[in-house]
């Protein structure tokens, strides 16, 4: 489990107030430390399963985690990640980004950018950043190479 997810948890469990620990570490924001309430969850798993089983650990993590795990499978993927599993699934390699042109004023940039993947032909997209417009190829790439396009 992540460190992040724990520390939130022990946050839900109000868990801070709860520890024991020096004073002088309580005072220097120990009970706050991520790394601190992280492990306390974790201690508090291994105690459920150790008095009582592995079935009441997973109901308790299960209780816990199940709202932060909902929708994680509909969650979008990007096109750049998608591209780039679709090349490697067929054994194209990695997809390359490029910046061919920076329009505009610099307050204001317009970046266009080209992926390569062979045997594919070039495709560029433009964004008002680096990164929106490698997404916005990508895309435009998935939708050529889903078209059959060369």
């Amino acid at each position: 489990m992540r460190r992040e997810t724990l520390a939130e948890v022990a946050a839900d469990w109000e868990l801070g107030p709860l520890l024991e620990m020096a004073p002088g570490e309580r005072a220097a924001g120990g009970a706050a430390n991520p790394a601190t309430r992280a492990d306390a969850v974790e201690a508090i798993i291994g105690a459920v399963y150790e008095d009582g089983g592995y079935a009441p650990a997973r109901e308790l993590v299960e209780r816990f985690w199940a709202p932060r795990l909902a929708g994680l499978d509909d969650a979008p993927r990007d096109a750049k990640t998608t591209l780039q599993e679709w090349s490697q699934a067929r054994g194209l390699g990695l997809p390359s980004y490029r910046e061919v042109a920076r329009e505009g004023p610099s307050h204001d940039p317009r970046f266009v950018v080209e992926v390569t993947l062979a045997p594919h032909p070039p495709v560029r997209a433009a964004g008002r950043s680096k990164r929106a417009a490698e997404q916005a190829a990508a895309a435009e790439m998935l939708v050529r190479v889903a078209e059959g396009v060369s």
